[in-house]
Order: C-alpha cells, then structure tokens, then sequence
C-alpha cells in the first residue's frame, strides 16, 4: 500500500512541474551571434571557428545526417563568438556521445557559462573565468554548480533528474536571462534556475569539458540574442523577421523547437484581429536556385498551416511566398551569414 502511495505522489509531483516532465516554452534567439554546422571546412579538419587544448576534427555519422565536431580527446572546446552575449540569450546544438568503456549514458562532460577572457581560456585555472556555472550530466542526474571571485570560490550547487543516454540523438538548448539559466533537452524542460548565474558579471563564453574516455559530437552549433519585444516589431514596424522558427535540413517539416515562436506570432495576431500578414521564406544559397525557390515557397505554407491548424489563426489572414536565396541579408560567404539568410518574415499588409 506504501509503495502505491509513494508511486502516486511521485506521479504528482512530475505532473505538477516538481520532476523533469515541464512545459516546453523555449524561444529560440533572435539575433544571430555565433553558428556553425561545420559545413565551410572538410571532413578531418578542426572548425576554424573553435578553440581547444585537445583535439577534434568534422565527421560524418553513418545514423545521423549532416556534418559533426568530433570532440576527440579530454580538455575544453570553446566557439569563439565575436559578437557580444547580451543578458538574453540561447544556446542550442545536437548532441551524440560514445564513450571507451562502453557505458550506457553520458559522463564526465560539463557545459559551461564563464565569465571571462575569451583569449585566456586557462584563466582561473580549474574553474574557469571570474564566474561561472557548470552542469554535469550524469546517470540518473544533471548536477549543476557554480563560483565567482566574489563568492571567493563555489556558491550554489543542486541537480535535476535527467540522464543522457550514450548513442543517441538529442536536442540540447540553454535559455539565459540574466541570472535566470534554463536547460532544454529535445521536447522538454529539464532544468529551471532563477539564480543559476552569480550576479555582477557578463557571461560571453559557452565551455563544452571533457575526459578522454568521452567522444563527443555536436552538430548545427547556435547562440542568439533574444531581443525584447521582437514580436511586437510586426505591429509597430511592419515587419519581423524569425530566426526562431526552424525546419529538417531541405525539408518545409517544421522543428518541435520552433512551437514558442510560432506561438508568440498567433498572439500577436489574436490581439491585433484585422491584421494581415504575408509569410515570407528564404534560404541560403547553397543549392539550386529552383530548389531554393521551391523550398522557401513549401516552408512558408508549413508556417501557415501551423497558424491555422494549431492556433485557429484565420486563413484568410495569411498570405505566403518564397523568395529562396533572391534576397540575402548579408553575403552568403560564411556559416553565420548564410544563417542569417535562412529566415522567415512576417509582412504586415
């Protein structure tokens, strides 16, 4: 009778936010600061874009597409973001993980937020920067601690219960603002810490740690600004353009991650009832063009159909079109630009 009881209360608890099964309301960044799907280099160099003190090299996976940094041998791998973090941003990858002694879960890596000198990576030494905050998966557990100079050492320190299996595909996203740090794995929130980070420093380098016996690969590596009030951009400018809403590589299926996104445009459409918008698609340009075309045409009608199906967004509010690589933002002559121009816009008619 104990055990049903205890079995009952334990149901409870996940349902009502107290376990790992949580609301999925991550919205992506907006503005691009740093990305990388390892696409500009060949296969067997190191990214051009990372630093580390070990080794590493792009791979291909024979049961994943797309290109993967290989994190070969213990020691940091850090992307080296020009552009500065503000106190709202997101950091999203792939994650696939194999390691020496066969165990079955994901160990001995820690992902990291410092505060520090991206030129120095050893600057503090074994915990890295003025500050920081580290999380650590393992078995059962993500344990989670940070420091700072202030504290004069290690503050706080607590886990949740989620464990990354070994030899399998995850979606991993960080959403932080200001103190607050929120981790996301696949469909779920996993981790919510409204004082994760130590206030009075700027956070502007994402760490990846590991061991020898960890082989890491990551793949469509992203960290954006959110910016506030974007959405509201639609109604007071006529414009807004969406970074947050993502497809399957040469592909109109739309991302699980991208719900937030396409949420927050159904409100701003309900609040403003007589408003009409044209849904834009571009790409990058790589490719045929008239695959490109075709492409963007079929990702903009997936965002309209998403509008109307899921959120009852009238249809008749909507128009769409394709624009393919017709129109860059910037110059299609690096990894981060061409992220910019694979986009969705949101017209006001």
């Amino acid at each position: 009778m104990k055990k049903v009881i205890l079995t009952y209360l334990c149901g409870l608890l996940a349902t009502f936010g107290f376990g790992q099964t949580s609301k999925y309301d991550f919205v992506p960044g907006e503005q691009i600061i740093f990305f990388d799907d390892f696409s500009a280099e060949s296969i067997g160099d190191f990214p051009v874009q990372w630093n580390t003190n070990s080794s590493g090299e792009i791979v291909t996976l024979d049961n994943h597409p797309g290109r993967w940094f290989q994190m070969i041998g213990g020691g940091y791998y850090i992307p080296e973001a020009k552009e500065k973090f503000t106190d709202n941003f997101t950091v999203e990858f792939d994650l696939y993980s194999t390691n020496t002694y066969k165990t079955p879960y994901l160990y001995n890596t820690n992902f990291i937020f410092v505060s520090g000198t991206l030129s120095d990576p050893n600057e503090g030494g074994a915990i890295p920067g003025k500050a920081g905050t580290s999380l650590t998966p393992g078995y059962e557990t993500i344990d989670w601690t940070n420091w700072s100079e202030s504290a004069e050492g290690y503050k706080d320190n607590g886990n949740t219960p989620f464990g990354f299996n070994a030899e399998e595909k995850y979606h991993v996203a960080f959403w932080v603002q200001k103190q607050r740090l929120r981790m996301y794995v696949n469909d779920k929130k996993v981790l919510d810490l409204p004082r994760g980070l130590i206030d009075g420093y700027i956070y502007n380098i994402f760490r990846i740690q590991t061991t020898d016996e960890i082989t890491l690969f990551i793949a469509n590596f992203r960290i954006a600004a959110g910016l506030p009030d974007m959405r509201n951009k639609l109604i007071t400018e006529g414009k807004l353009i969406s970074y947050g809403i993502l497809f399957d590589t040469n592909s109109d299926k739309i991302k699980v991650e991208s719900a937030p996104s396409i949420k927050e445009i159904a409100t701003v459409l309900k609040d403003n009832p007589t408003v009409k918008v044209k849904i834009s698609g571009h790409t990058d340009a790589d490719g045929a063009d008239e695959a490109n075309l075709d492409l963007s045409k079929r990702r903009a009608e997936s965002v309209k159909n998403e509008l109307v199906k899921t959120h009852v967004i009238d249809a008749g509010r909507l128009e769409t079109e394709g624009k393919g690589e017709t129109q860059p933002i910037v110059p299609n002559d690096s990894g981060i630009n061409k992220a910019k121009n694979r986009r969705v816009e949101f017209i006001k008619l």
